[in-house]
């Protein structure tokens, strides 16, 4: 009669017959280079085809890396906006800012475009890395990686949480490993990770919990009744100690952690902004996101051995994706990494390693593909503008250039990033929600929908040129609003001026 090991000997025993198997025949391993070509550029591909750069808060993110290297400095409150100016405000995003004007400045509009798909390649490789490395089978961890992927519809698009996603997969995968094997070298790269992090986008915070829960692991294990992890406690918590102190070093110092707080308080904007509203699910990616989520909840019951990490990671990454659709990607990483653990590999398909310099080229081919890509879909400087101007009011700021328009301005939520951008004067309020507050940023969406009491904003009341949405109810009140008159008009956009 055979004895059963523990689940981290029978991983150690499957990962062996792995590791010992041969190395296949040519054309599979060519076969196999190819489907990863595919899968890191087709992702990457299809945001090149929905025109990124569209997104309206890319444009402040723009205008805060010229102010830093105007100033030489870093803002300590807001430059922007009319009413907000001198309020405390700091660029936690610092360094995005600065990456995406480089690239900006390098290749206008096209940079914005090499940005996105770019981190998409990127977040698709770590994605299969972080499976392929829990999972030997080919075919299971390509199928994992694409439906991790295809979750983060809707978020793939030019801001610094791109970053968090890419940090945190890179830790997610760390963590994994060393809770596996014991070993504990890869958690050196850690600090250094998080020193970065810190200074590129907010929700390092998110890291931080997981390698918190990775450290609570030990000494939760003496009541967990299953023991699943490797990883020493001593080591975990002086990762921990090491990657606070890593966080420190910004520009802010601790204070980046009240602006953390206040991001996580201010319920009221939760209500108001599309991308931090609870998962709707009105489209495929978000029912395929709770499907997995539903999958390794019960990969994990049926283990009937489940580890006190998965189960918290998986437990975190439901209540955090589920209350903002945008922090879905943390729900999506910790479900491909419970489901590529807990999946069985299957015999009759052994894992045939790639060679060493099979990786290198099978990115270089998916940069060439992508390349490929951004020429067949005519991405350039002009397609793009072009594309902008149907979502943005580019031809309305020339008309305002030309025209010599000025006075205090009332615009649409949406669009304040983009006038900070272009018309560099201050907007009454743009995409910065914590800095504006629920309330106000409420105020804003009703005037711009014609609520009831539209005309007793003080923003409106006190402004001079309006520039919005030609399509909101707003616009067509003040057509007939004798207070205004139309200085310029096209379908995306309409500028109203103030009678003297």
């Amino acid at each position: 009669m055979l004895r059963q090991g523990s689940p981290a000997q029978l991983e150690d025993q499957r990962e062996g017959r792995h590791e010992g198997s041969a190395g296949g025949g040519a054309a599979d391993q060519i076969a196999r280079s190819i489907v990863l070509v595919i899968l890191f550029s087709v992702p990457a591909l299809l945001c090149v085809r929905a025109a990124v750069m569209s997104d309206p808060d890319v444009w402040w993110h723009l205008r805060t890396g010229q102010w830093i290297l105007e100033q030489h400095a870093f803002p300590q409150t807001d430059p922007f906006s009319i009413d907000a100016m001198g309020k405390p405000w700091q660029a936690y995003s610092w360094l995005f800012d600065l990456v995406i004007l480089r690239l900006f400045r390098e290749w206008d509009l096209v940079g914005i475009v090499v940005y996105t798909s770019g981190m998409v390649a990127a977040i698709t490789a770590l994605f299969y890395r972080l499976v392929s490395r829990l999972q030997p089978d080919f075919t299971k961890a390509v199928l994992l990686t694409a439906a991790g992927v295809v979750c983060l519809s809707g978020i793939l698009t030019p801001r610094p949480w791109m970053f968090s996603i890419v940090f945190f997969v890179l830790e997610l995968d760390v963590l994994m490993q060393a809770r596996r094997t014991g070993k504990w070298r890869e958690l050196m790269w850690l600090p250094a990770l998080f020193a970065l992090w810190a200074n590129i986008h907010i929700q390092f915070v998110d890291g931080l919990v997981v390698l918190g829960v990775a450290a609570i692991e030990p000494v939760a294990q003496r009541w967990w009744p299953w023991r699943e992890s490797r990883l020493r406690g001593n080591a975990a918590w002086a990762t921990l100690g090491g990657c606070v102190a890593g966080t420190l070093l910004n520009p802010y110092g601790w204070r980046i952690y009240q602006v953390a707080f206040g991001l996580a308080t201010e319920g009221g904007v939760a209500n108001t902004i599309t991308e931090l509203k609870a998962l709707e699910f009105r489209d495929a990616a978000d029912f395929l996101l709770a499907f997995m989520a539903l999958a390794a909840a019960a990969a994990l019951t049926w283990r009937r051995r489940p580890g006190f990490f998965e189960a918290a990671l998986l437990a975190i990454g439901t209540y955090l994706s589920l209350h903002s659709m945008r922090d879905r990607w943390f729900l999506a990483a910790a479900a491909c990494a419970v489901l590529a653990g807990a999946l069985p590999a299957g015999q009759e398909a052994p894992k045939r390693n790639l060679p060493a310099l099979a990786l290198p080229a099978i990115l270089a081919a998916a940069w060439g593909v992508m390349a490929a890509g951004f020429a067949a879909f005519g991405v350039t400087d002009a397609t793009c503008k072009w594309s902008l101007a149907k979502e943005l009011p580019v031809n309305a700021v020339e008309a305002l250039r030309q025209q010599g328009l000025g006075g205090r301005l009332f615009n649409d939520y949406d669009w304040g990033g983009y006038l900070i951008w272009s018309l560099r004067q201050p907007v009454s309020i743009d995409g910065r929600a914590a800095l504006y507050g629920a309330e106000r940023i409420a105020r804003n969406v009703d005037t711009w929908n014609g609520k009831p009491d539209w005309a007793s904003d003080p923003d409106l009341a006190a402004a001079g040129l309006v520039v919005g949405p030609t399509i909101l109810p707003l616009t067509q009140i003040l057509r007939e609003d004798p207070a205004f008159r139309i200085a310029y008009e096209d379908k995306t956009a309409t500028v109203f001026v103030r009678r003297r």
